[in-house]
């Protein structure tokens, strides 16, 4: 990727007043916010972007939701959600879709996944681009990083690959193109990652060693979308085409539940910081189940589209969405 020329990003630490391009913002009238998490609130929209959302992450002190956008747009936006304004942008982040986005712990490194092939990362402290990993050779599709931040892993239509996130260099490669990994995800204790294919099958991985530990076969009978582990690491949630939600004891393997309800593909989850809130999204809008009874708490509407892209804040407060609309919503969940 040709830095020179090629990125745009404002400065972090102002409210885009020097930004030339209109910010087109719509604010949705908060009175008394209500924060049952039965009842969400959408209190902002943004209608920046022009594509499908294909991803979101929240910093980790839950002020800034940064979003990605499909299609040939390429372009990283991001947005206060104390104010409801946008707080920077990366014009060229991408030659295409920004697939996904992952933030490291500390908060100071930003890192895009994109179908153009490439890993791009972004130093949030001083708004730089720092560098790209082209080493893959086909759409890279999920980011993860490591709670300690210093393994960044990668999962894309040519396999799974760890990167030295401190260094900035390639570590490993623990699958290629047999696997056409959908999504991928680290758990809190930074010792295992899962891997979600298009086939159907989950991979659990000792990032340590990079071997394989356990394959479920026929997790799903659909391409899987999303994979990711409660904050406890005892529970791996895995959502599908095959429209279900399902619970996995990472430690067997085995299957510990089924979600049902979702009457399409289930396009993304996200589960709540206090490990008992699990966010599903799709064709038919966003749901939230009780992750310990697996009852379904609430389904709500906010796009006039599939919801593509959905995430909790880490403060668990707030639930962003994304759609094929090219909105981006901004809820109120919880006290």
């Amino acid at each position: 990727m040709s830095v020179a020329g090629a990125v745009a990003l404002t400065p972090l630490i102002r409210i885009p007043s020097a930004i030339s391009a209109p910010v087109e913002v719509e604010l949705a009238p908060v009175t008394q916010p209500t924060t049952s998490v039965t009842n969400p609130q959408l209190i902002y929209t943004f209608t920046e972007h022009s594509g499908t959302i294909k991803s979101l992450v929240f910093t980790p002190d839950s002020r800034i939701l940064i979003s990605g956008g499909y299609d040939n747009e390429g372009i990283i936006r991001l947005w206060d959600t104390t104010t409801g304004k946008r707080f920077g942008i990366i014009r060229k982040a991408h030659k295409t879709a920004v697939e996904s986005i992952v933030i490291s712990p500390d908060g100071q490194t930003l890192a895009s996944g994109s179908n153009d092939n490439t890993i791009n990362l972004w130093n949030l402290k001083n708004n730089k681009f720092t560098r790209s990993f082209v080493e893959h050779t086909s759409n890279v599709l999920s980011l993860a990083v490591t709670p300690n931040g210093k393994i960044l892993v990668s999962g894309a239509s040519d396999g799974i690959r760890m990167w030295d996130l401190l260094q900035q260099r390639p570590l490993a490669t623990l699958a290629r193109f047999d696997n056409l990994i959908n999504t991928v995800a680290i758990s809190p204790d930074g010792q295992t990652l899962a891997s979600g294919d298009n086939i159907g099958v989950i991979k659990l991985w000792d990032l340590s060693s990079g071997k394989l530990i356990r394959t479920i076969s026929r997790a799903h009978s659909n391409t899987i979308t999303k994979v990711d582990f409660t904050p406890d690491g005892k529970t791996l949630v895995s959502a599908s085409r095959d429209r279900t939600i399902k619970l996995w004891n990472p430690s067997t393997g085995r299957l510990v539940s089924t979600l049902s309800g979702h009457n399409n593909w289930v396009n993304a989850i996200a589960i709540n910081p206090n490990g008992q809130t699990l966010a599903s999204a799709g064709k038919d809008g966003i749901k939230l189940w009780n992750l310990t009874t697996g009852e379904l708490i609430t389904t709500f509407y906010g796009h006039s589209d599939w919801v593509s892209s959905i995430a909790f804040s880490p403060d668990g407060t707030k639930l962003a969405s994304g759609g094929f609309d090219t909105r981006v919503n901004v809820w109120l969940v919880s006290p």
